[in-house]
């Protein structure tokens, strides 16, 4: 099936860009059933609540899917989850003092 383009076109998770049946499911978890629910959503406390909810660090793409997925539900951009690595290597020391004391790297 082919992803939407826009928002408007995206019926449930899994036709957002980005969104595959696992990142669907980390949605869900965090209480995210549709993707008008992404709009005004920080990619950063997604991924926190993500690893607090589990007890577990996620790898760092998982925050870069989410970061894609926000900017597609604010602006329609349906640009690649890789797209926004740099950004997330650039405020990883931000999202690291987020992370509950338990799940930091020491």
């Amino acid at each position: 099936m082919r992803k939407a383009r826009t928002l408007d076109q995206a019926r449930r998770l899994e036709d957002m860009p980005n969104v595959g049946p696992a990142i669907a499911a980390d949605l869900r978890a965090l209480d995210v059933e549709q993707p008008c629910q992404l709009r005004g959503r920080d990619p950063v406390q997604l991924y926190v609540d993500l690893c607090t909810a589990t007890g577990r660090r996620h790898d760092p793409c998982v925050l870069d899917t989410f970061m894609a997925v926000v900017a597609f539900a604010e602006r329609d951009d349906a640009r690649p989850w890789w797209s926004f690595t740099a950004g997330r290597q650039a405020a990883w020391p931000g999202v690291e003092a987020r992370l509950p004391p338990a799940l930091r790297k020491a």
